[in-house]
């Protein structure tokens, strides 16, 4: 018994196709097909005898069809994480080539160490607010590493109190600097890089993030300042978009809202299924690109943006469906130590395409 491979019926090769793709009694199911095509490529598949050459090309045809083009109104915004900054490059340098490559925000980062710390004066943090706007840029947020040292969650009480001390200040800057979003991390029960800490128990850690949110809210809330909690992929703490929102929803505050990332779940999770529970308490993005096609997830699993098995047409789409309007911010920890602008140029050019602006 023979049977064929049914390929697309609007297609007009399909007839004659059929007529000498004729597969034996070792009959391979098209998806199957298909699934050898992604992982090898089509001419490699037609040489092993399991398809002829001009179906192989057909069905390449059918699965490069692109999808409908759609304009969407968010804006384009880097974290300079993925500029050499301040090694290599000055942070002039980092806005001028951000503004150069055609972004519309940049996300800067607080530290101890740079231009933006806690001994920075109140006149130097406006200082920058201004060299931002004339070099033509917005601040789309405020982030900071520091809450991984300083975890509102450790189990050092001193590094607690620190921690809090620091988000306050962070809420100075950010209102300094003209945004409304501070990316917060609300804890950890494990840091992988950390194993010698001991882990903290679900209970215990809730316990303490609240505590610590409860101490910065008012601040917050006063300065105007959107305490937005970021979900992460490696702190065992707020792994579901239920349980992230039933987080946020708690303090009730207008000034407690969410920034989604969309490839912090990318090991288990898809970024689209996250955004419409989360819905309008998104208050900014980080666009992270990843690959399902390794079994290992760590920071250096990041890759740059349409490099990976992110369903960008449907994560855009997701967004835009819950009213998103505002800043998609690339973030990345790995500049490239040769022509470090070509990542930069890339980011901005794969956001026009996916914002339908290409």
């Amino acid at each position: 018994m023979t049977r064929c491979y049914a390929l697309r019926e609007s297609s007009p090769q399909a007839t004659a196709l059929t007529r000498h793709v004729a597969v034996s009694q070792n009959v391979i199911p098209r998806r199957e097909v298909l699934g050898y095509m992604a992982a090898f490529g089509s001419a490699f598949v037609a040489a092993q005898g399991l398809v002829s050459n001009a179906e192989a090309e057909e069905l390449s045809r059918q699965q490069e069809v692109p999808p409908p083009r759609k304009r969407y109104e968010m804006k384009k915004s880097i974290n300079l994480w993925a500029l050499p900054y301040p090694a290599k490059m000055s942070l002039r340098e980092c806005l001028q080539l951000c503004k150069e490559a055609g972004f519309e925000g940049v996300e800067l980062n607080y530290a101890l160490d740079g231009d933006l710390t806690p001994e920075t004066s109140d006149a130097a943090v406006k200082d920058v607010a201004k060299m931002v706007r004339t070099i033509g840029l917005e601040v789309s947020g405020l982030c900071s590493f520091l809450f991984w040292p300083y975890s509102f969650t450790h189990q050092d009480p001193e590094r607690r109190r620190r921690g809090v001390e620091l988000a306050i200040d962070m809420i100075r800057v950010a209102q300094l600097l003209g945004t409304k979003n501070l990316l917060v991390i609300a804890g950890s029960t494990y840091v992988p890089w950390l194993p010698d800490d001991p882990p903290v128990p679900f209970d215990v850690c809730e316990r303490r993030s609240r505590e610590a949110m409860l101490q910065i809210l008012p601040v917050a809330e006063k300065a105007g300042i959107s305490l937005n909690v970021e979900n992460i992929f490696m702190n065992g703490f707020l792994h579901s978009p239920q349980e992230l929102v039933s987080y946020v929803d708690s303090f009730k505050s207008p000034n407690v809202g969410i920034h989604f990332d969309t490839g912090n779940i990318g090991q288990y999770h898809f970024a689209e299924h996250w955004i419409p529970p989360l819905g309008s308490r998104i208050r900014n993005v980080h666009l992270k690109e990843v690959t399902k096609k390794v079994n290992e997830f760590h920071l250096h699993t990041f890759r740059p943006l349409l490099d990976g098995t992110t369903n960008w047409p449907a994560v855009l789409e997701a967004l835009d469906q819950v009213g998103y309007r505002g800043y998609l911010t690339f973030e990345y920890f790995n500049p490239y130590p040769h022509w470090p602008e070509a990542l930069v140029f890339h980011t901005s050019d794969a956001l026009d395409r996916m914002l339908g602006r290409k």
